[in-house]
């Protein structure tokens, strides 16, 4: 009988997590490019969604039950928290496409979404190259998220004063987008949330 448990190889459930985020904004470009079947393509970012919720509990699951951790106990459980948070807000933007029975995306919308795949694909080199102890390029593609969170930041910005131009004559439907943005720039702050994460457990094992 083993008394303790066979040690969980938690960076390639990492890998999975963040493959199937990635996935997650890749088909949310898509979406925002390539706005048809819009049903059929929400109904693949959610289906994705729930594979992320599925990799988030198999995380804190295995992490209660072991004894030795490749990196902190409490950064396996924020990096698993952060990245489910950016897979929730960008299944959130889509929903509220969906519910708001937005007709069009706007030029913005097609930015952020671009942009924000373009983060979650950096995340997803940060931790290849954590699991490799490579923490000098850990920390490059950190300082990489930090300017693409504030690319973003400077789109929402502009986005939501362009709002006001474009649709003066329809309150609602600023109200709608706004909303849309503020999912978006939530998940990329969500991603610089990974992002100082990472350059934590970098100083503690560097």
């Amino acid at each position: 009988m083993k008394i303790f448990p066979r040690q969980t190889d938690f960076f390639e459930i990492f890998d999975r997590a963040i493959v199937n985020l990635t996935r997650a904004t890749s088909l949310l470009v898509d979406l925002m490019e390539n706005f048809e079947n819009i049903e059929q393509k929400a109904k693949e970012i959610y289906e994705v969604e729930q594979e992320g919720d599925l990799l988030t509990h198999d995380i804190m699951r295995r992490l209660n039950k072991t004894f030795l951790t490749p990196i902190d106990r409490e950064d396996i459980h924020a990096l698993a928290s952060r990245i489910d948070d950016v897979l929730d807000l960008v299944w959130g933007s889509v929903d509220r496409l969906m519910v708001f029975n937005i007709e069009e995306p706007t030029r913005a919308a097609i930015h952020l979404a671009k942009d924000l795949h373009t983060t979650t694909e950096v995340i997803q080199k940060a931790l290849r190259e954590l699991r490799a102890k490579d923490y000098a390029h850990v920390q490059e593609h950190c300082i990489e998220i930090n300017r693409m969170e504030n690319r973003i930041d400077r789109t929402f910005r502009d986005a939501l004063g362009a709002l006001f131009v474009d649709y003066s004559s329809d309150p609602l439907l600023i109200i709608k987008w706004k909303d849309i943005y503020q999912h978006l720039e939530d998940a990329s702050d969500r991603c610089e949330d990974v992002a100082n994460i990472l350059e934590s457990i970098v100083l503690k094992h560097a």
